[in-house]
């Protein structure tokens, strides 16, 4: 028999409805694998063992009434601190907020979870205000990669994609504004999507930040797809709600697909040699399967980079200039010196400057995507650094060139995810890029279930 923590979601609800388990039973087992495993990954900020494992009997009491709310009733979930829980803290990270008073209200996300039936087991980690790709956080520690405890998990949903491993839960929910949801998903060989900007409502809404579902395959994202992309008034950058079949996804005829492979930024980061050829050999697959594969140069400058790194370091120290004196000392250093070495100096016309270069990266990424019915990049330029530092390299003033490939579809609004290919010398989990044209997040879905189908065969999760 299959474990509990290994089951899928779809797994769990075949089961719930058969007899077989019920969502009590599951929830404790996935509670106990949280408390084994908590000590080595440090992956939760909160779990709510008590409002679990009352959610589950609540439940468990409408699946043996033939009633459940939804196709997910009772599949347990976690969710980022960052996306608000009614009754728990959301302190975004940093030990500045370490007294952030309870929220009142579920965000949309997780309102339309626990609407649901959805069981949620607790909150996960993330660094100091989301803009680290790493799991080290003044406030929740460091979080580690299951697959290497030494190496980092990326981020900002980091303790997502490390809970997501570990097999605390089949769902998981996380943000992304730069890469938060796919450069972990790379890093932890599992899959995440970025949705079209909108798809999924968030509060507080803001340019490029969606919300997205984190998991071990792409048909149980299309499953949480299915319960989060629903309305939510609160959310002024929404789109107009679609009934969007998310279930039952089937991957393309690949002869009729038209792909552009973007193996190089060239900027940013370099691509490490094992990413590179992770990524030519999906596009060889792909060609191998009949799709029209070809390569295309990048449209991404120095320049657009540039102006989203300060955009974001404008942002970040706006923040931090909010805070008093004295909770600006429990900020995490790195991100202190990130913000504020160049951003302190910022006139009006510096700060237009960078939402121009923005602006440009949205306009070229949606025009080189337009002959495509995707395209195909590598998610991250490098293999998990170490656990410990904050961003690759360490130096605050370089922080982000790592984001090349997964920022420009946050400004874009183009729904992107990152599907795990294959693996390195040392067994780390090396991830792949698809972008799909703006609202085809059912389109990118259908291909990353191809994506899995023509993979190699996967490593199994870490025990």
């Amino acid at each position: 028999m299959t474990a509990i923590h290994e089951r899928s979601a779809g797994e769990l609800v075949a089961a719930y409805a058969g007899g077989e388990l019920s969502p009590v039973q599951v929830t404790r087992a996935l509670l106990e694998r949280i408390a084994a495993w908590e000590p080595r990954i440090n992956a939760m900020y909160r779990v709510s063992r008590d409002a679990a494992l009352a959610a589950a009997a609540a439940s468990e009491a409408r699946w043996r009434a033939g009633r459940p709310l939804s196709a997910l009733d009772g599949v347990p979930l976690t969710i980022k601190e960052n996306i608000a829980t009614r009754g728990d803290p959301s302190p975004v990270g940093t030990r500045a907020n370490e007294d952030a008073p309870l929220q009142a209200a579920d965000a949309p996300a997780a309102a339309r979870a626990r609407e649901a039936g959805l069981v949620i087991l607790g909150k996960t980690t993330m660094p100091d205000f989301g803009m680290l790709s790493s799991g080290v956080s003044s406030l929740h520690g460091v979080t580690r990669n299951p697959w290497h405890l030494e190496r980092n998990p990326s981020g900002s949903s980091s303790g997502a994609a490390a809970a997501a491993v570990a097999r605390y839960a089949p769902l998981h929910l996380g943000t992304d504004i730069g890469g938060s949801v796919r450069l972990p998903a790379a890093h932890c060989g599992l899959f995440a999507l970025k949705p079209s900007l909108g798809r999924v409502p968030v509060l507080p809404p803001y340019l490029g930040r969606v919300a997205g579902p984190m998991t071990r395959s792409v048909a149980d994202a299309a499953l949480l797809m299915g319960v989060i992309a629903r309305p939510d008034a609160r959310d002024f950058m929404s789109l107009p709600y679609q009934e969007l079949n998310f279930g039952n996804l089937t991957a393309p005829e690949p002869r009729r697909l038209r792909i552009g492979f973007l193996p190089d930024m060239g900027v940013g980061l370099e691509v490490q040699p094992e990413v590179k050829a992770a990524a030519e050999a999906a596009a060889t697959a792909l060609a191998g399967a009949g799709c029209g594969v070809e390569s295309v140069r990048s449209f991404l400058t120095e320049e657009m980079l540039d102006g989203v790194c300060r955009f974001f370091e404008a942002r970040s120290y706006n923040d931090l200039m909010n805070l008093t004196a004295g909770k600006r000392d429990k900020v995490l250093p790195f991100i202190v010196e990130w913000c504020s070495w160049r951003a302190a100096q910022f006139s009006g016309r510096d700060v237009m400057q960078a939402y121009s270069a923005v602006m440009a990266m949205r306009e070229a990424a949606v025009a080189a995507s337009q002959p495509y019915d995707f395209i195909l990049s590598p998610t991250s330029p490098i293999l998990p650094y170490e656990a410990e530092l904050p961003a690759p390299g360490d130096d605050p003033r370089h922080a982000l060139p790592h984001i090349a490939f997964t920022v420009p579809y946050n400004m874009s609004e183009q729904p992107a995810a990152s599907v795990n290919w294959t693996f390195s010398g040392e067994g780390l989990p090396i991830g792949v890029q698809v972008i799909g044209k703006r609202f085809d997040d059912i389109g990118v879905l259908r291909f990353a279930q191809l994506l899995e189908q023509l993979r190699p065969g996967q490593r199994p999760w870490p025990q």
